[in-house]
């Protein structure tokens, strides 16, 4: 039986797409580059890569925050102060927040049977910001940001720095929730608990990272674990 729900938080319960496109828009614009839906995609694309040489510890922290504006500046041939643009973009995410539909009602829900932890891998002070403006904080027995922790998914260091931190905690009770593969997936699997992978394109799993349990969306998580 689950007790313990480790959830993570972007496109798993707030729809950061649509907050990074909001915020990536407004900071474009304020650094003289036009918002056009090319250079958007350029910057997901770049921002991904980034992010995932960081899962592969090929990167720090710093240097993804701050590179993926430089990258992205250079390939424009744009210039200007990358580390200036990271800090105006985080400061334009901070002030963005939006819910994946029946995301709110379903935290409602699932806080009264079951105990629920936030992990994210996002910025502290993006995400400080978010959660605050989400009023989400209240459902959840502690939130767990991989900047705090000084280690990010899906590194096992991740995990056990959370699993300490549980009152009375049980790996064989627990799952994590998330829409990432390479960070909640393979970092569940790899501590040794339930994974449940928010799918909402039905997109295929590699052979070496397949989840427990798969749905589309946070809302009909209650049902599967009644189930």
């Amino acid at each position: 039986m689950i007790r313990f729900l480790l959830l993570d938080l972007d496109d798993t319960v707030l729809d950061f797409h649509k907050s990074e496109q909001l915020a990536i828009e407004k900071t474009l614009q304020e650094f003289g580059m036009e918002p056009t839906e090319a250079v958007c995609a350029l910057y997901s694309r770049i921002n991904r890569e980034h992010w995932e040489r960081l899962e592969r510890k090929e990167i720090t922290r710093p240097q993804v925050l701050v590179g993926r504006f430089a990258v992205l500046m250079e390939t424009l041939q744009v210039e200007g102060d990358a580390a200036a643009c990271s800090r105006r973009y985080m400061e334009n995410l901070a002030q963005e927040t939006h819910f994946l539909p029946g995301a709110y009602e379903a935290l409602e829900t699932l806080s009264k049977h079951y105990q629920l932890y936030a992990v994210s891998n996002g910025n502290l002070r993006v995400q400080e910001g978010r959660l605050a403006k989400a009023n989400i904080s209240q459902f959840f027995r502690e939130i767990f940001i991989s900047e705090a922790l000084g280690v990010d998914k899906p590194d096992p260091r991740f995990f056990r720095l959370v699993f300490d931190r549980i009152p009375d905690f049980d790996p064989t009770e627990a799952m994590i929730v998330g829409d990432s593969l390479t960070s909640d997936i393979l970092g569940g699997i790899n501590a040794g608990i339930a994974t449940c992978w928010i799918n909402p394109k039905h997109k295929p799993h590699p052979a070496e990272i397949r989840p427990d349990y798969q749905l589309e969306a946070l809302s009909q998580l209650a049902a599967l674990l009644q189930n």
